[in-house]
């Protein structure tokens, strides 16, 4: 008692302020607590209540569709189809019909579409003269499934039961709307009314406060608002009937709320609209219950008892199809309107005027041809005109108004309201038809001639047909509407009607309710829908008949005939909407768009460097000390024609005293020399086009010179000053004219003579080596004239420099050009090229030796002097840069003088120069003339014994264990055994000697300890075929890189596992929205990958936590986690995240498109949260998703920031402006707030991202800010060094607590170039050293800035070194050197920063005896020249001296010199090991170190290394340097850890 009491004066608290004048409960707007024992009962989203067991397909939700039961559509036809004009058989009036169903929008609305979206299509068959006249059989009319309880269809015992969207009691909602917020949307809030519109009898126009149903007008397709006024039923706009009945009632409010103002003056606004909704929803109740319904059924309502607590008035499915189905039956195809005088008005139509309003056309309608103009007269007259028509009959014929042209769902204008309403019953779960009948006492159906004896026999054949003549399967709704008395349908209404009735607290004759006295509940009683209209009309009293809902005879204005379709306008045919229409092309160009990002990024990259490129080059001029030769003023200008796809370059054309033409560049820098020496004539051709601006001068023997001038004055002014020149050096010239066209084709092209010297040296290749004529270029017809041409052509002394890759004015080349010019010409003819060659191809060491003793033997005495020697000497140092000075050469000649015993003559013949080299013949016999870019290409390889051809790839010595006392790899050979297999011999015998010097220490004394045999070390030599040889080099792959395999494999099946995860979530368990089912593809795409980005995108910081990194390598994890790798793992995790982004916009770009063809009724299920179903269906353009949402503009700027991110990223962009790779990369910030941003919408899925996200986010943070708290302090600069080669050499303080390991490197910012721009350094000193020191080479814009800051110019001018901000050390794979026994350092240029400070650290330990793991280093430094680095050259000679323990092996290659065989490199390799051995150290460094020429074969120096080291099974192998020098460590270390041997663990840093 004292909750019930509790729950009443809850809902007895005033909704608006507290009045006196209001002493009664008021009615909730939403139906709750009507019954105070079932608070839920008749509130709105209640669920439909069962009078008989829910009949579905599958007992739970599936409802029954084909074969199990009819085609909608056939049965639709065959119950419902027939004439219409057949009048109510109890004159109901369409007045009555049309309350029906304002009455039902009062109780029920069950139209809103359920989700997620399911459908129950109508398949329309073949030849419908309707909606198939081609008779495709393709139609399918789109039916969607009502809302229903998402806790019921889970199982047998709790089917699918369907909601209630409205009250379910008979309380005004349809007046008043379903909820308090909506009731005061309707307000006005003044003197108790409802609002109205501007003509003040009239709702308000819709403006989206209140949610009204706005679908499409079918008969023209407009939407929108206009036409729409604001009801207390979202559907009060469906027609204009419908429309006209609540309007009816908006006024009837009004009316009474202006009555009682008139009478109570004083009561407030809500005073007064509370009494007058009290008195018309008790009106509404009377009217209903005791007016209409007994006219409607033509029965009379049982005597009102009393409310009936325990009773439950719930609507029933039963009754929602019944009462629906009942009331189509009496549509009519059109409805009169009449003035209060009973004039019947026309109606315009498209051809002409009809007598009535056409059913069909006025669904929804927005046309301006009745209630926008004189509005409120026009309700009336419809309203009079509805009270004078007689409705259609009761019986099973539906007019087509309904059946063919009723306003359709979704794409479709029109449906068939029969099969949409018989798959509503079956949507609903509807029992059969026998089965209603038993539930109401009335005796089932034994036979089908007694369901509609009145009926054609051919109608119930074809209903009997379609059910297969089984009664027990006959549906309900085709029963009951086929029923003579609708009997069935009487009851199910007259049974729901009278439970609301009696269930209802609030009903006015309840007395309990105090809500009106008896008086008051007589009075209601006695107020009939006549009294209401009369009220609300311009009609009197008299103008109307006293019972509306009925025409009798003798009552005013009858009708003028009965309506059938044939009198009024013709129905708007269907239309099939497309939503995608019109967006086809602007979706691809977004498209396009999106896909085109990277190509715009990388042109604006592109623009970048180009920018970068011009300003680097300025500051190379700048900083270029070079000085530039000032072009003369006798020079002529020009512009030089190099071809017809090259464009043409200014130059200078300057006449030398020595008959030699110059031609110059804008900076004074010789071209090209045109020697005119071994001319007597010199042949000019002008051009005679107009302007006579072009001139020819031909070169023969070599490419002509075509110059271009801007008028014909300068041209002229050329030739006056050539012809002079000419006369003066005894010269003719020869003068022709011919078309400029004509003569550009004439002239030999720099291209075209690169042609002819291509084919000129593979036919002189072809003969020395005696290849196929085929591989040489086949001389046939067409190709005979070029190639005559070719054969004979001569080179010129700067042509054939260039083939040998030196510059024309090397002793080399001037000595070497002179014996092979035997006619003394000035050119090498081809076969004077032949002869030379062949020597140096195929002779023998001792030819060889004589060719180089004529090439010095300059005044052909036949003794060479001590000076040609010289000469000679100083040739082949010449193309090492001139690495040693005269004395030095001169030192190296008396010394080798000496080792001969000719230390007494100033002359050797050819027998004494020979013997000189008699310890050399190995590299005689292998000794070539290297032609640039023929050597070691195509033709070396094709007819080279396959030994040599081996060793000719391997230049370079390599190590080789040494033998046993009593087992010599070299047994004493005399010249004969070698002569046996020279090849092999010499080659042999080469590679073992070599290994011996390789090994030694020059000047010290060799270590006599034999190595001792490990047989635990020695790995088994055994022949396997290919596949067990692919086994083995797979588990050594494992073996080898299992750390990167077992982390790669772990984020990639994390990475799996996420996509998997949620894929199946959306595709199979996600929240009942339906999505997966709309768009399966693309939200199982775009959801996994999203998954999969997170935690990419998250994660990916690790990568980057420097600190952390450098921490952790330390400990016991990095046996587990390859911490080296960790850039190489940031990219790879990068570019799999740009994958999975790209996918997850595929996904979206399918979602959009989808979306942007999907119906509302279908996206507001999707997306509760921003889409509101109003029936307005069209969905939102693609462009709103993209551009006008949150997700989609951030997805967009996320697109642009990563393509931007990506591809100043790549490795080319980042090396051209790393300013630009480092402003852009820290978008990365931008990036995070847009992911956070992008998915914080929530518009598929609550934001996930920083699940995955806050953790790494928190350790990036830290590791940030303590690289933050260093970045800020100022780090002064001891000692600032400008070494050779463009190194900037900086020694600066110590920061306290700075430690540090060899091999690690810091970042570093100058502030005083006005940026904060870190870059990535090694440190040069050595973990002991009180200083750190970097070298930096200028090779980019910030370190050629930085050089210039330190130079002595810009010191002079601030007068103090400028301080650096310092932000390290960070670990690196190269501080783990001392780990291994064994260690080969390989550094290239600039690379060998990190090595000098292992080499420093690793004998200052060996010194103090420190324990260490490393026994041997080999150091390997590759270098263009020796003297690039010498700074490092002097860290390298401090090392030689420390080292005491020979733990230290340096070898430096110098790749600027030809090939290893070549004839100069050869005399040079003999001078340096003459060099070694005299004064034990380097001709070319000055270091004890052995220097090498060409490139280091690094796979025969690691093998070496196996034997030399059996007992080791790990070397470290760790280079820094050009890409192309690390990726062939790589290579050679992947070559042989793929064998069971020693394993190479190769670590290595990119510059």
């Amino acid at each position: 008692m004292m909750l019930s009491l509790t729950v009443v004066l809850l809902v007895m608290w005033p909704l608006g302020r507290a009045q006196e004048s209001i002493s009664w409960e008021v009615q909730r707007y939403d139906g709750w607590y009507n019954n105070l024992l079932h608070h839920s009962r008749g509130s709105v989203g209640a669920r439909l209540q069962r009078l008989l067991p829910a009949n579905y397909a599958d007992g739970v939700y599936q409802a029954l569709q084909e074969p199990h039961v009819p085609n909608a559509r056939q049965l639709s036809n065959a119950v419902a189809r027939g004439p219409s004009g057949l009048p109510s058989r109890r004159n109901t009036t369409v007045l009555a019909v049309f309350f029906g169903f304002h009455v039902l929008s009062d109780i029920l609305e069950t139209e809103k579409p359920g989700c997620p979206a399911e459908f129950l299509n109508i398949h329309i068959p073949s030849g419908d003269l309707v909606f198939d006249p081609a008779g495709t059989g393709d139609v399918v009319l789109p039916f969607q499934r009502i809302h229903w309880a998402t806790e019921t269809g889970q199982s047998p015992n709790s089917p699918r039961e369907q909601t209630n969207e409205v009250t379910g009691w008979l309380d005004g909602s349809s007046i008043y709307g379903p909820s308090h917020s909506w009731s005061d949307a309707l307000r006005s809030f003044s003197g108790g009314q409802l609002a109205s519109g501007p003509v003040g009898h009239l709702p308000r126009e819709t403006d989206g406060r209140v949610p009204m149903w706005k679908a499409l007008d079918p008969s023209t397709g407009q939407g929108g608002p206009r036409g729409i006024y604001d009801l207390g039923s979202a559907w009060g706009n469906e027609n204009r009937f419908l429309q006209a009945e609540s309007i009816a009632w908006f006024r009837y409010h009004n009316h009474l709320a202006a009555v009682l103002a008139q009478a109570h003056p004083t009561w407030s606004d809500e005073d007064l609209f509370q009494h007058a909704r009290k008195r018309v929803i008790a009106t509404f109740q009377s009217i209903v219950l005791y007016e209409w319904l007994p006219t409607l059924l033509g029965t009379s309502v049982p005597e009102y008892k009393g409310y009936q607590q325990h009773l439950d008035p719930s609507l029933s499915p039963e009754f929602v199809a019944a009462a629906g189905q009942f009331l189509a039956t009496m549509v009519p195809p059109g409805v009169y309107k009449r003035d209060p005088k009973c004039q019947f008005q026309k109606v315009p139509g498209p051809s002409g005027s009809f007598p009535a309003m056409r059913l069909c056309n006025s669904y929804w309608s927005r046309e301006d041809t009745g209630l926008q103009q004189a509005e409120d007269v026009d309700v009336d007259n419809l309203l009079l005109g509805m009270s004078s028509q007689i409705a259609e009959r009761e019986d099973n014929i539906v007019v087509e108004d309904l059946q063919d042209y009723w306003y359709g769902p979704l794409k479709y204008s029109r449906t068939d309201y029969v099969a949409s309403w018989l798959q509503r019953g079956r949507d609903l779960g509807l029992p059969t038809y026998n089965q209603a009948r038993e539930r109401f006492g009335l005796k089932p159906l034994q036979n089908w001639s007694v369901l509609a004896p009145h009926l054609e026999q051919q109608v119930l054949e074809k209903v009997a047909a379609l059910y297969a003549n089984n009664t027990a399967g006959l549906e309900l709704l085709p029963g009951g509407m086929l029923e003579v008395d609708s009997s069935l349908f009487s009851a199910i209404i007259l049974d729901q009607f009278v439970r609301l009735r009696d269930g209802d607290r609030f009903w006015f004759e309840n007395t309990k309710n105090r809500l009106f006295t008896v008086e008051e509940t007589r009075e209601i009683r006695n107020t009939t829908f006549h009294d209401v209209l009369s009220a609300i009309t311009h009609a009197k009293p008299t103008d109307l008949q006293p019972h509306v809902f009925v025409w009798s005879k003798g009552d005013p204005c009858p009708q003028p005939q009965q309506l059938t379709a044939q009198h009024l306008a013709n129905c708007t045919p269907m239309t099939v909407l497309d939503y995608f229409e019109g967006s086809g092309a602007g979706f691809a160009i977004i498209i396009v768009a999106l896909c085109c990002l990277p190509l715009v990024t990388l042109f604006v990259a592109w623009i970048v460097a180009i920018l970068r490129k011009r300003d680097f080059k300025k500051l190379q001029k700048k900083q270029s000390s070079s000085v530039r030769r000032e072009v003369t003023g006798e020079a002529i200008h020009a512009m030089e024609w190099h071809g017809p796809k090259t464009d043409s370059s200014p130059v200078y054309i300057q006449f030398q005293a020595d008959k030699v033409l110059k031609v110059l560049d804008q900076r004074g820098s010789v071209l090209r020399s045109i020697s005119l020496k071994a001319h007597r004539s010199v042949e000019v051709i002008l051009s005679s086009n107009k302007g006579n601006k072009a001139l020819l001068l031909k070169s023969p023997k070599e490419y002509d010179l075509v110059l271009l001038f801007s008028e014909e004055a300068g041209r002229t002014n050329f030739i006056r000053k050539l012809r002079g020149y000419l006369e003066e050096s005894s010269l003719d010239l020869h003068m022709s004219e011919m078309k400029e066209q004509r003569l550009m084709k004439r002239a030999v092209t720099q291209e075209q003579r690169k042609q002819i010297l291509e084919t000129f040296f593979r036919h002189l290749f072809a003969q020395v080596l005696e290849i196929d004529r085929s591989d040489a270029g086949e001389l046939n017809l067409e190709s005979s004239q070029k190639t005559k041409e070719s054969l004979t052509c001569e080179l010129s002394r700067a042509e054939f420099a260039k083939a040998l890759g030196l510059k024309a004015n090397s002793m080399f080349v001037d000595s070497m050009f002179s014996l092979a010019d035997k006619d003394g010409n000035g050119y090498i003819s081809f076969r004077e090229f032949l002869d030379i060659l062949v020597v140096f191809m195929k002779g023998s060491p001792e030819e060889k030796s004589k060719v180089m003793f004529r090439m010095y033997d300059i005044d052909e005495n036949g003794f060479l002097s001590k000076e040609e020697f010289l000469r000679m000497l100083r040739s082949f140092i010449e193309i090492s840069n001139n690495c040693l000075s005269r004395d030095q050469a001169e030192q190296v000649t008396e010394s080798m003088f000496r080792a001969s015993g000719f230390q007494d003559r100033d002359e050797l013949t050819w027998e004494d120069f020979h013997y000189m080299l008699r310890d050399h013949d190995s590299e005689l016999r292998l000794t070539q003339l290297c032609i640039k870019g023929h050597c070691l290409s195509f033709w070396l390889l094709k007819g080279v014994p396959e030994v040599l051809k081996q060793n000719l790839h391997n230049r370079v010595s390599f190590i080789k264990k040494e033998e046993p006392k009593g087992h010599s790899s070299l047994p004493n050979r005399t010249i004969s055994e070698e002569e046996k297999d020279p090849n092999l011999d010499t080659v042999s015998h080469y590679v073992e000697r070599e290994g011996r010097e390789l090994r030694k220490r020059p000047g010290r004394k060799v270590n006599q300890h034999q190595l001792h045999l490990y047989t635990e070390a020695q790995r088994k030599k055994y022949k396997r075929n290919k596949v067990q040889q692919k086994i083995q080099e797979f588990k050594r792959f494992i073996e080898n890189y299992r750390r990167h395999i077992v982390c790669v494999v772990l984020f990639s099946a994390i990475t799996t596992g996420v996509f998997v995860e949620r894929a199946y979530y959306y595709a199979f368990a996600s929240p009942s929205t339906g999505i997966a089912q709309t768009t399966f593809v693309g939200i199982i795409i775009s959801r996994g990958s999203a998954a999969c980005i997170s935690f990419m995108y998250s994660y990916i910081l690790l990568t980057m936590c420097r600190n952390l990194i450098t921490i952790l390598r330390e400990t016991f994890l990095n046996h587990y986690i390859p911490f080296d790798a960790a850039v190489d793992f940031h990219r790879w995790v990068a570019m799999a995240a740009l994958i999975f982004s790209v996918l997850h916009t595929a996904g979206h770009v399918v979602n959009v498109y989808i979306f942007s063809v999907m119906p509302l009724s279908v996206l507001s299920c999707l997306f509760s949260s921003v889409f509101m179903n109003d029936g307005s269906q069209l969905p939102q353009k693609y462009y709103w998703w993209f551009f006008q949402t949150i997700p989609g503009m951030t997805g967009v700027l996320l697109l642009v920031i990563l393509a931007v991110m990506y591809v100043f990223a790549t490795h080319h962009f980042r090396r051209i402006s790393f300013q630009g790779f480092w402003i852009t990369h820290h978008l990365y910030v931008l990036l995070y707030v847009l992911v956070i941003i992008h998915g914080s919408y929530a518009l598929i899925q609550q934001p996930r991202f920083h699940i995955y996200f806050i953790i790494p986010a928190l350790i990036y943070s830290t590791d940030k800010l303590l690289s933050l708290s260093r970045k800020k302090v100022e780090i002064s600069v001891v000692k600032a060094e400008l070494l050779p080669s463009g190194v900037t050499h900086l020694r600066f303080q110590r920061p306290r607590d700075f430690d540090y390991k060899s091999g690690q490197w810091v970042r570093i910012a100058c502030v005083a170039l006005g940026t904060t721009e870190y870059h990535p350094f090694t440190l040069t000193s050595a973990p002991h050293e009180d200083t750190l020191s970097l070298h930096i080479r200028a090779v980019g814009p910030w370190t050629t800035r930085l050089r210039e800051l330190y130079s002595p110019e810009s010191l002079a001018l601030i007068s103090k070194l400028p301080k650096l901000y310092l932000d390290g050390p960070f670990g690196e794979g190269h501080q783990e050197w001392n780990k291994f026994e064994v260690s080969v350092l390989v550094g290239g240029g600039i690379g060998v920063t990190p090595f000098a400070s292992i080499l420093k650290d690793l004998v200052f330990k060996s010194s103090i005896s420190s324990k260490l793991l490393c026994k041997k280093i080999y150091f390997i430094w590759v270098t263009r020249t020796q003297r690039q680095f010498e700074w490092l050259a002097d860290i390298i000679r401090e090392v030689e001296e420390a080292d005491r323990n020979d733990l230290v092996s340096v070898h430096i290659y110098i790749t600027q010199l030809a090939e290893k065989f070549d004839l100069r490199t050869t005399m040079l390799y003999i001078c340096e090991r003459h060099f070694q051995k005299v004064l034990n150290k380097s001709l070319f460094t000055g270091l004890r170190s052995i220097t090498h020429f060409g490139r280091p074969p690094f796979v025969p120096f690691f093998n070496s290394l196996q034997e030399v080291h059996p007992e080791v099974q790990k070397i470290g192998v760790f280079s820094c340097g050009p890409p192309g020098m690390t990726k062939s460590v790589e290579k050679a270390c992947r070559q042989l850890n793929k064998k069971d041997q020693t394993y190479f663990a190769h670590h290595y840093e990119n510059f």
